[in-house]
């Protein structure tokens, strides 16, 4: 038996010499069997995709949760330690600086945050929202939207007939220095200059987050939850306990928020806090303004108009289908639409002051600007007085026309433009059928023929675009005409200005008689920031917002054209223009808006992104959030504090042509 085994296997492996074996039925009978009894003994199972999956997804896991130990388990001061390798040792931060100085708290300090950064709580709400009492659906994790977006979306919505509360469904601001710290997680917006303040001295007592419901008209805010009033009684507490007055730091909307308030606590009641004309005078020292669109933004027509603005337009360009289409029963614009066009403070920034301020169709107060001109990248290069503009005047841009439907229509002279007026136009059939809509908009009522009028009609600058809003969203014009006005005030003295809807606008408005009083202009510089808008129609379908920016618009290496938007300098969310010009001119000296002649100044930082991706957001970023991290920016609010006037800190600080721009514009002082 052994022999005829070995005869087999002889056999065998002279089958094999050519390298592959084949085996008898005996030999392959067992093979089988043992491969019944003992399956990890067979030949090699097929790797497939799946597994290929499943190790990446566990490789990821490993990685990462040995990142996360190692990141828990090295001491607090080991990536200051790395940074300064790489970069050199890192400058105080202005709180360690000023501190060793010698600088103490001494004014008490009030925060007004401005839109979309202050956290928003619900204390009622729909079936859906069960088991988020007092929990935030704005600020902090957003967990909610992604677990319930059609719920979220409704409950972030206010009315749109009265601009309240839908029934219901109660969202209030959070209370407290946490209102406003953090956006979320990691992304910071008052935190570092809270930290900053408490390191000379600062804290809860001597500082006080002026938390509102950033989606509500200002004065609405005073209605439904005495906002105003509990500002007032705040700074009054801080006056009467600390002896000095208050140093107010708004930021973004938050600075057109104050403004209505200023107006406001001096009114005589019922509709205003009834302070007295001395109030500001006797309880605040300055109010330092963080990127204020006292002007209004352009922006804000391109989100009112298309619900875009231009890093949406380029994810629409790029996934039209998620944007533009009904993807999973979501319709991303048309929700993203309803819901900002409850928000009534959104209209606080439409611009203000019409042609005269942000120039017709064929002129602009910018003319000549070059987008990508050499600038410097040090804070610490400062100039001082009215700078002339780093621009050619050879610039063909016409900033004034803030939405152009076309390229070739944006760049040509306005008399070889055909127009056909768009206001008298007859509205057609629906655009779409309404029930097969998941939410419905003011342009479902519009039908072709008004989409094709508003095309026709091809140029709208400042002041025909507020005629184009109301023609496309009349009801959401309504409403806020209640609140907010655009226009120039010939007469300030008229009694109609006694009336709130004008608090807010700087050039219908008189600031307060404070003449020992000081306002600052505080905003970055020297990034590309959205001016006007190059638009097209979109393609036709069911359930669709008709206009959108023409991605395709391009301009070359050298213009201030990309992607359908032309920019202008700024911080990327504000222009110059609208930060600087009040301070600039306006306010500056003794003025029909500054009766009193108080002191005005203008504090622009340049901007310079961070050196590495340790050095996080930046010490010397001039974006419009970031700048709140801005080394240079949060020394001088401190100095301000702590005790000195604009003049101790250099007067103006100046890169930018805001100076020259606003001799350009021919307004009434």
């Amino acid at each position: 038996m052994t022999a005829l085994r070995r005869r087999k296997g002889i056999e065998n492996t002279k089958n094999s010499e050519n390298g592959e074996v084949k085996l008898d039925e005996e030999s392959k009978k067992l093979v089988e069997k043992s491969k019944e009894s003992f399956p990890e003994r067979g030949l090699r199972r097929k790797w497939r995709c799946v597994d290929n999956c499943c190790w990446f997804i566990g490789f990821v896991c490993s990685i990462w949760w040995l990142l996360l130990f190692l990141y828990n388990a090295m001491p607090a001061s080991f990536p200051q330690y790395v940074t300064e390798a790489i970069t050199g040792p890192l400058p105080d931060p202005p709180g360690v600086k000023l501190a060793k100085e010698g600088l103490k708290a001494k004014h008490p300090v009030l925060f007004v945050p401005g839109i979309v950064t202050g956290g928003l709580e619900l204390w009622e709400g729909k079936q859906c929202a069960e088991g988020l009492f007092r929990k935030r659906l704005w600020g902090g994790n957003f967990g909610e939207l992604y677990k319930r977006p059609l719920c979220w979306v409704d409950h972030l919505s206010l009315d749109n007939e009265t601009g309240m509360d839908p029934p219901g469904i109660r969202l209030r601001p959070v209370s407290g220095l946490v209102a406003a710290d953090y956006f979320a997680p990691g992304y910071f917006v008052w935190a570092v200059l809270i930290s900053n303040l408490a390191q000379i001295g600062y804290e809860e007592k001597n500082m006080h987050m002026a938390a509102y419901d950033w989606r509500m008209s200002f004065q609405n805010t005073e209605v439904r939850d005495q906002t105003l009033s509990t500002i007032k009684s705040n700074i009054e507490l801080m006056v009467a306990t600390s002896g000095k007055k208050v140093v107010v730091i708004p930021h973004s909307m938050g600075a057109l928020y104050f403004l209505h308030f200023m107006k406001w606590v001096e009114a005589p009641g019922p509709m205003g806090g009834g302070g007295g004309s001395d109030w500001c005078a006797k309880h605040i020292k300055a109010v330092m303004n963080i990127g204020g669109p006292f002007l209004g933004v352009p922006k804000a027509v391109s989100g009112l108009f298309s619900a875009e603005a231009k890093d949406i337009a380029v994810a629409r360009a790029m996934a039209p289908g998620f944007w533009d289409k009904d993807v999973f029963r979501f319709q991303t614009l048309q929700h993203l639409m309803r819901m900002t066009r409850t928000w009534d403070s959104t209209m606080s920034m439409i611009p203000k002051g019409g042609d005269t301020i942000w120039g017709g169709l064929d002129w602009s107060p910018e003319e000549g600007h070059e987008c990508q001109g050499s600038k410097p990248k040090n804070n610490n290069i400062s100039t001082t007085g009215r700078n002339s503009p780093r621009n050619s005047t050879d610039n063909p841009i016409k900033y004034g026309r803030i939405i152009s439907f076309g390229k070739d229509v944006a760049e040509l002279h306005s008399s070889r433009i055909e127009r056909v007026d768009f206001r008298g136009a007859v509205k057609g059939n629906n655009l779409a059928n309404t029930s097969s809509c998941d939410v419905w908009t003011e342009y479902h009522d519009m039908g072709i023929g008004g989409v094709k009028a508003v095309a026709d009609y091809k140029i709208y600058s400042a002041g025909s675009v507020l005629d184009l809003l109301g023609f496309v969203a009349p009801k959401m014009m309504k409403r806020g005409s209640r609140h907010f006005s655009y226009g120039i005030a010939e007469d300030l003295d008229d009694e109609k200005y006694d009336h709130y809807k004008y608090w807010s606008n700087p050039l219908e408005t008189k600031l307060p008689n404070a003449p020992d009083m000081e306002i600052f202009s505080l905003y970055g510089v020297g990034i590309p920031t959205e001016r006007a808008y190059v638009y097209k129609l979109s393609p036709s379908g069911d359930c669709y917002i008709p206009f959108q920016i023409d991605n395709s618009a391009e301009g070359g290496d050298e213009s201030c054209l990309k992607g359908g938007v032309y920019s202008v300098d700024g911080d990327e969310t504000v222009p110059v223009l609208s930060a600087g010009f009040m301070c600039a001119k306006g306010w500056r000296g003794k003025t029909r808006f500054n009766p009193s002649g108080m002191r005005t100044y203008i504090r622009e930082y340049n901007h310079a992104p961070p050196s590495t991706l340790l050095e996080g957001r930046g010490t010397q970023s001039g974006a419009h959030v970031d700048i709140m991290g801005n080394f240079a920016l949060i020394e001088d609010i401190l100095r301000v504090a702590a005790g000195a006037s604009g003049n101790e800190l250099g007067g103006d600080q100046v890169h930018s042509g805001i100076f020259k721009w606003s001799e350009r514009i021919n307004l009434q002082l």
